[in-house]
């Protein structure tokens, strides 16, 4: 990696000098944009490299699911592997729709955000003004930011706090689907409208809750291996049951889908300069048992250090995936898959989605290295 990086640097210096020369020598009748160049040429490099190393996960670990990394609107690479359906051996195509698990978080982080720009609610307020199940002496000075952050102790809803409110963190599914019910009561309409509401907005076609899915091009969802392969029962309707929850866990997404979701929610096309920067900045620390130490905000995860990046990951029975975007290049690494060996546990499953956000971090750190020198 390191001697493909310094002799890329040493190209772009020739390349630099040539256009330079060629700017003197030469009476074009437009001159030669170098920065233009340069950034075609480190998008060249980025691609080659992506689809170098990208290819070699996919081959060490077979990996049956879909990535795909774009570049703002430009895709530098994709590749789908696998079955949707291990039965019927559907392959795996750009239209495939698969569970996203926790990815979903954010979308709920984002509902409350605008029930908030709408005057409907404050994230400072607490959860017990709007719902029932919070008029309890245990529960009754939780907050919504406590609950958007993972801060609020709780764990099942009905038991005891882990902590005092506000004083750790601890990942809770019932907070964000207690976040959900808030959705419900502040806006009048179900959990499953205001979605779909969002999804329209945002032009994600292809995108559902797992209650309102009726398309046929879902991922089912496997546990075990390829060459046995357990289809996980009653999905994705189960997603949206009492173990999992809609706003916990129950979205139904795509590569293209969620690409366009990134562009829009960083790029401000959905809430206000002051209420994403609310949403991306960094409340409390968590230390993930897979990818390690993090910060997180409102329903996002992000690196602490370089580079710059905000993700997710998510993980139903049977469908493992993670969502990326780096800020500063605007670009999106989304990993989608269906099938998990539990077995050989939750970190063996990620072992690939670990390897390619490597990649991706690595990268994205010399491209800014790269941008910084021109």
């Amino acid at each position: 990696m390191t001697k493909k990086i310094s002799s890329f640097l040493l190209f772009i210096f020739l390349v630099s000098g040539l256009i330079s020369c060629k700017n003197e020598l030469v009476s074009a009748p437009k001159p030669i944009n170098k920065n233009e160049v340069i950034d075609s040429t480190i998008t060249a490099f980025q691609t080659t490299l992506l689809e170098q190393q990208i290819d070699s996960v996919f081959k060490k670990y077979n990996f049956n699911g879909s990535i795909a990394v774009f570049k703002d609107s430009l895709q530098l690479y994709r590749k789908e592997n696998g079955y949707s359906d291990f039965k019927a051996k559907t392959k795996m195509d750009s239209s495939t729709v698969f569970a996203i698990g926790s990815v979903s978080k954010q979308f709920t982080a984002v509902l409350i955000l605008l029930q908030m720009e709408q005057g409907k609610l404050n994230i400072t307020d607490k959860a017990s003004r709007y719902l029932k199940e919070f008029q309890t002496k245990e529960y009754e000075n939780i907050t919504i930011h406590q609950l958007l952050n993972h801060t609020s102790g709780l764990n099942m809803f009905g038991g005891k706090l882990m902590f005092k409110s506000g004083s750790d963190f601890f990942y809770s599914n019932d907070g964000f689907n207690a976040l959900g019910k808030i959705v419900e009561a502040v806006s009048g309409k179900s959990y499953d409208e205001n979605a779909q509401e969002l999804f329209k907005k945002v032009g994600m076609t292809s995108s559902s809750t797992a209650s309102l899915f009726e398309g046929s091009n879902f991922a089912s969802a496997y546990l075990g291996n390829g060459k046995n392969a357990e289809a996980v029962p009653n999905m994705p309707k189960r997603l949206a049951g009492k173990d999992i929850g809609t706003p916990a866990g129950g979205v139904l997404s795509t590569i293209d889908d969620l690409h366009l979701w990134n562009n829009a929610l960083y790029g401000g096309k959905i809430l206000k300069p002051e209420t994403l920067k609310q949403f991306s900045s960094k409340s409390a620390e968590r230390h993930h048992a897979i990818l390690g130490k993090m910060g997180y905000g409102y329903g996002i995860m992000m690196n602490i250090g370089k580079p710059e990046c905000f993700f997710h990951s998510g993980y139903v029975k049977g469908s493992p995936s993670l969502n990326i975007y780096y800020p500063q290049t605007k670009t999106s690494v989304i990993i989608l898959s269906n099938i998990a060996d539990e077995e050989k546990g939750k970190s063996l499953t990620f072992r690939p989605h670990v390897e390619f956000k490597k990649i991706t971090d690595n990268l994205e750190n010399t491209i800014l290295q790269l941008k910084a020198k021109h």
